[in-house]
């Protein structure tokens, strides 16, 4: 009696401390999710941080390639997932977020979930969330990589295109990175010196890389594309400046961060956004003529 009475104050401590029943997420109230744990739920984003597509300079192929992957996708079609990699600042998850802010008017079951690097392990448990739901999902991992040591990458090869279950088909994996196969030069080199077979160690490492169909590859942008970038941005935020002394002062900008980049054509814009005192958020009717014209930046 005495040994049963203990069992359920043991019972009783287990309950209290065990992680409470996971919420079935309410998919309806917005369009992106940011996948959280400890306790795992599906957080709603009400506004994304996102820029306009037709914003994003110089990636009209990444950007075509991207969109009708995703337009396949949203409309219940074979699609692949995608890993964007390359020069830092770029577009690339402006890219994936403006991509599905435009397919996602069209069909409003298209869903982002951003997930974290650091909570990867935890995928099997999102996939639990989702697969049965009659929504699409894109899953966005933003800046991915793996240092030395890491095996979270293993967790990801599963989800990507292995295991007993797969990949849901209404889910697709779209990544950031900077480095092509995920994982720095110098680690690669090491197992390449290091390993009992080399060849089979880092073929486990850049495997990876392997599983997502698509590869688009953002590269350092040229000083045109830099100033039509801080064009652009001028004319949809309705800016009032010539053009002429515009380009002078985005080159002058760029020189003193010693980098070409759209993240530094969005920085110059955000100078100017408080230099004039306006937002750096597109007007609602685009003919409109901004009150006290400046032509000068001086």
């Amino acid at each position: 009696m005495e040994h049963s009475h203990e069992l359920r104050r043991i019972a009783n401590a287990l309950d209290r401390i065990a992680s409470p029943p996971m919420e079935q997420a309410d998919f309806g109230q917005a369009s992106a999710f940011v996948w959280r744990v400890s306790p795992d739920c599906l957080h709603p984003v009400f506004k994304v941080n996102r820029v306009e597509l037709s914003l994003l300079v110089g990636i009209d192929r990444a950007r075509d390639t991207l969109l009708s992957n995703t337009r396949n996708f949203a409309d219940g079609h074979p699609a692949n997932n995608a890993l964007l990699w390359g020069a830092r600042g770029m577009g690339k998850s402006s890219l994936v977020k403006s991509v599905h802010h435009a397919e996602s008017a069209r069909q409003p079951d298209l869903k982002l979930i951003e997930i974290h690097r650091e909570d990867i392990p935890t995928l099997d448990r999102l996939l639990d969330m989702v697969r049965s739901a009659s929504e699409r999902f894109i899953l966005f991992c933003d800046d991915l990589s793996f240092s030395q040591d890491e095996h979270h990458y293993k967790c990801l090869k599963s989800v990507l295109d292995g295991g007993i279950e797969g990949r849901p088909d209404n889910v697709v994996v779209y990544a950031t990175s900077n480095r092509r196969h995920l994982m720095p030069r110098d680690m690669i080199e090491n197992e390449r010196s290091t390993a009992i077979n080399p060849s089979e160690s880092v073929e486990e490492k850049v495997s990876l890389s392997d599983r997502f169909g698509l590869w688009l590859g953002f590269h350092p942008c040229s000083q045109a594309q830099y100033l039509e970038m801080v064009r652009r941005y001028c004319e949809a935020f309705q800016f009032p400046a010539d053009e002429q002394t515009l380009s002078a002062r985005a080159i002058e900008w760029q020189q003193t961060r010693g980098a070409r980049s759209g993240r530094v054509a969005w920085q110059y814009i955000t100078h100017l956004g408080g230099k004039f005192g306006l937002p750096c958020t597109v007007a609602a009717d685009k003919g409109q003529v901004q009150s006290n014209p400046v032509t000068a930046l001086d």
